[in-house]
């Protein structure tokens, strides 16, 4: 955390720029892309069993399921949302919430996909409710854009070709009500996913992008009145547990109900400046594994608006 990285008055242009360019909503992945790009990936459903039985006990249960579900509309899962999914198309015939093997062979997938395609789903629900835009920091860029961009090379202390070729800078808003649950800016590479910030030299054949974040910086370009914090849910825990995250229904990803559950709460402050690595170093000089400890999220804006930027 560092405060003061950027003025009131950096903080305000950026805002400004942002608001000039124009916001979209935040979608995590469009609905109609979802199932279309599900088929082009080959997996079998025991593939797609054996990745959610986490235990390798030969039964899903329902924080399982929780843990891996973000489905193609983008709508937070809740362990109410899957029990009437698995009633709507008969999913659990004994209603006890766990799904043996057999009874997953008997479901037909797509069947799940036209269920939540049915759904209405309301900004509240979704895994992100924001909206966001994108300024160039490169060549030609206002003069103040690219004194952060250098400002972030000293403190990151990258090769400036790495600063330079990754993503623009993400300007986001929260309106009262918005959240970002808990999630990695970062994802593993898989030979058929493409690394979103080099996708023009990536493989133009890969479906999946996926983000390689090495580190994020976040500033906060206000003040904001209630809400709205940026919290890591098991920072400093000394071992890491996927499924400890969901226990008694509490969800600690869920930054709408549980932030203040949460290990690590940074507060919004403008022009303060957030750092965190999500790589954890292979020893020799190079990105290793995923720092799973970089799990972090978007709190509840409870009042006011709330204005970030991060790369």
């Amino acid at each position: 955390e560092i405060p003061d990285f950027l003025t009131e008055e950096e903080c305000k242009l950026i805002v400004h720029l942002a608001q000039l360019k124009g916001l979209q909503k935040s979608q995590i992945l469009p609905t109609d892309d979802y199932e279309e790009a599900m088929e082009m990936i080959e997996i079998s459903q025991m593939d797609i069993f054996n990745l959610l039985d986490h235990n390798q006990d030969g039964q899903l249960q329902l924080k399982e399921v929780l843990t891996h579900t973000r489905l193609g509309n983008g709508r937070w899962m809740t362990p109410e949302n899957i029990r009437e999914m698995y009633s709507a198309v008969k999913a659990d015939p004994d209603g006890n919430g766990v799904l043996s093997l057999e009874e997953f062979k008997q479901l037909n997938i797509r069947d799940f996909h036209k269920y939540m395609g049915s759904q209405k789903v309301k900004m509240s629900d979704l895994v992100r409710n924001s909206q966001h835009t994108w300024l160039y920091q490169g060549e030609g860029a206002h003069q103040v854009m690219r004194a952060i961009r250098q400002r972030v090379m000293r403190l990151t202390r990258l090769p400036p070709e790495i600063v330079e070729h990754s993503e623009p800078l993400q300007v986001v808003r929260y309106d009262q009500g918005g959240h970002y649950h808990a999630h990695m800016d970062s994802g593993p590479v898989f030979p058929e996913t493409a690394c979103s910030h080099t996708k023009l030299v990536a493989n133009e054949s890969a479906p999946f992008e996926t983000s390689c974040r090495y580190v994020t910086v976040l500033f906060y370009l206000n003040n904001v009145t209630g809400g709205g914090e940026t919290v890591f849910p098991i920072a400093d825990n000394r071992t890491y547990e996927e499924m400890s995250l969901i226990q008694n229904d509490i969800d600690l990803r869920d930054t709408r109900k549980n932030c203040d559950k949460g290990n690590l709460r940074v507060k919004p402050q403008q022009g303060t400046a957030v750092f965190w690595y999500n790589y954890l170093s292979d020893g020799e000089g190079w990105v290793g594994e995923l720092d799973d400890f970089a799990l972090h999220g978007g709190c509840l804006v409870t009042q006011g608006t709330k204005w970030i930027a991060n790369n």
